[in-house]
């Protein structure tokens, strides 16, 4: 189904926008010509003409400025359980149009069926519980959502240790720890084409009430994944070091120190293909490559902390 252009600017309260799925998002959605009110900590600068509401959304008290205030839609970026999103709907009412979350692709319960998709069985045990229990809030609330679920997320601005955890072993010249023969399949997805999903959705009545994954097409094993880092880094990757540990015995804090889940991890984003016209830009050579070159090459010179390694391969 093609997009629906609006016609008129929709207001949109964004809780987050100014880091790393706010950014591009937020750039998409004034694109799109519509009027933001984003609601931080006030860490980061907000773009000209767009409101700005300063607070720690934990802090019950901080959320006074949204009291009574109505928007089309409510995008949460930065929710991670129920209380999170329902404070901020106590606050606000109920969008006009649509409430659209943030997700993840962590709720989906382990399974020998890949890829996994939008009805593959969930996890309430999973580390991303409050995720799950916010879509089901939604659902049984009958109130107007539509829901991503990424894997894990890459590009400029990513503050989690995914790529970069990969980059500072390459580029210090030091050997990258992978389970067992590092055949085990991951998924990157780039944060714009988040973004862009993200904001179209609004666009499309066929994506209300739904949850869509959002990744790139493609998995990619450890080993490629450690291939594909060192060409962003502009090295060969036959001259990375790549060394084996086994996962099994391993105590929690050392699992810890890889950045990655240890089993497979894939999912299908047919649906948001199919519904939203949606197509990824980025598959994982390109996402590394663009938050290498955007991201990570324009850091400060710094020496990582490589403890973390030695209990892997103790």
């Amino acid at each position: 189904m093609a997009p629906r252009s609006t016609a008129a600017a929709v207001k949109i309260l964004v809780m987050g926008g100014t880091r790393f799925i706010g950014k591009p998002l937020v750039a998409q959605l004034l694109a799109f010509g519509h009027e933001l009110t984003l609601f931080t900590r006030g860490r980061n600068p907000v773009p000209a003409g767009v409101e700005h509401l300063a607070g720690d959304r934990s802090d019950a008290e901080a959320l006074a400025p949204l009291k009574g205030r109505g928007f089309d839609v409510i995008i949460d970026s930065s929710g991670r359980s129920l209380a999170d999103s329902r404070a901020v709907l106590a606050k606000t009412g109920e969008p006009k149009h649509r409430f659209v979350y943030v997700s993840s692709a962590g709720v989906y319960a382990d399974s020998e069926l890949w890829p996994l998709s939008e009805s593959s069985p969930t996890d309430p045990a999973s580390r991303h519980a409050g995720k799950l229990e916010t879509e089901d809030w939604l659902r049984s609330e009958r109130l107007p959502f539509t829901s991503f679920r990424p894997t894990y997320i890459v590009g400029p601005g990513n503050y989690n240790p995914v790529e970069s955890w990969f980059f500072d072993r390459i580029v210090h010249g030091r050997p990258v720890p992978l389970p067992g023969d590092g055949s085990t399949i991951t998924q990157l997805g780039h944060v714009s084409d988040l973004a862009i999903a993200m904001a179209r959705c609004l666009e499309v009545e066929a994506a209300t009430n739904r949850i869509y994954n959002c990744t790139a097409r493609q998995g990619i094993s450890f080993r490629g994944l450690v291939a594909a880092a060192a060409r962003a880094c502009g090295q060969d990757p036959a001259a990375v070091e790549i060394r084996a540990f086994d996962p099994a015995g391993l105590d929690p804090k050392a699992r810890k120190a890889f950045p990655l889940r240890l089993n497979h991890f894939l999912v299908d984003v047919h649906r948001l293909e199919r519904e939203l016209a949606w197509t990824p830009v980025f598959d994982a050579e390109a996402a590394l490559a663009d938050s290498y070159a955007n991201d990570y090459a324009l850091r400060a010179p710094g020496t990582p902390d490589f403890s973390g390694d030695a209990a892997l391969l103790a």
